[in-house]
């Protein structure tokens, strides 16, 4: 029986706000969040809005805002079984995207496996139905232009439910962060982040540092594409794509170009400090509050009003 999409779960990683990483587990029992008392509130943390939202809002395809103060109208599934790609942990219901990033995807998976020897794609989080802030983990994602791809291989079989939401993501890099694992990374780990680097849509990959060395030293003499890939904190377990704002999007906000040149330099080596692998513990801040709707582009509250 195929597996099909479920509504968001209440997880307990919900409950306590920790972050939601491609390796942590889903739940094969998801639950329904609870209405929330006064939603209208303005002071209602905008990610209990968009979190409570389990299906697309039906208005024309747009992403609207930016990555990390954004929503999306008009989102599509990714199905979640194709012929070189499957979803992982479907009980977070965050396989949509803008039309864009769902055919894109689609269109990278039928080509892994040709121009990269890679057998398929895990697909992790996209972005939920209408986007917006998550309740657990990304400050981005929310254009329905953002997609996490494991650095795992698409096995030969169709994964279970319980191997979708339990299975742990490949880590790559060694444990002092320095490089990556050679006992692990493979070739065609960086032929897929190429790959994916070279398609004219994308505007960014994040790799953590150490794959960004890896892919430094394997690049060759065609550098253009390593622009793209842009390191940071974690990201040992995937990669993220990210999209640029599509064509005809007039509300959707592009990031400035990344710097020219393939940021193998002293760029790179900023992130093999002491002061980034072992920061010293500072004063504990008084906790940011929580993005409510002011923070948003006036649009994303008819996206989340929208049937």
């Amino acid at each position: 029986m195929p597996i099909r999409p479920i509504a968001l779960a209440l997880t307990a990683l919900a409950l306590t706000g920790l972050p939601a990483r491609a390796q942590d587990r889903g739940t094969l029992d998801p639950k329904p969040l609870p209405p929330l008392a006064n939603p209208d509130d303005p002071t209602t943390p905008a990610k209990a809005l968009f979190g409570r939202a389990t299906t697309p809002a039906s208005l024309p395809p747009q992403a609207i805002g930016s990555y990390a103060r954004g929503c999306v109208a008009g989102a599509e599934a990714l199905p979640v079984d194709g012929p070189t790609w499957q979803v992982m942990r479907l009980s977070r219901n965050r396989n949509w995207g803008h039309p864009a990033l769902v055919a894109f995807l689609e269109r990278i998976a039928a080509k892994a496996p040709t121009r990269a020897g890679w057998p398929g794609l895990l697909v992790g989080d996209m972005s939920q139905p209408r986007g917006g802030p998550m309740l657990t983990g990304h400050a981005s994602h929310q254009l329905g232009l953002d997609a996490d791809i494991w650095l795992t291989p698409m096995p030969d079989r169709r994964l279970s439910r319980a191997e979708r939401e339990e299975m742990s993501a490949t880590n790559v890099v060694r444990p002092d962060r320095r490089d990556i694992d050679p006992a692990v990374w493979q070739s065609e780990h960086g032929r897929l982040i190429r790959m994916v680097a070279e398609q004219s849509e994308v505007a960014r990959i994040f790799v953590n540092p150490a794959i960004k060395l890896a892919l430094c030293r394997e690049a060759g003499a065609d550098r253009r594409w390593l622009t793209k890939v842009r390191p940071m904190y974690g990201h040992n377990y995937h990669f993220h794509i990210r999209l640029e704002c599509p064509s005809g999007d007039h509300a959707c906000k592009d990031q400035e170009p990344p710097p020219a040149g393939d940021g193998c330099g002293a760029e790179l080596d900023y992130w093999f400090s002491d002061a980034v692998l072992h920061p010293k513990p500072g004063p504990a801040g008084k906790p940011k509050p929580p993005m409510t709707m002011a923070a948003l582009p006036e649009a994303c509250r008819a996206v989340l009003k929208s049937k």
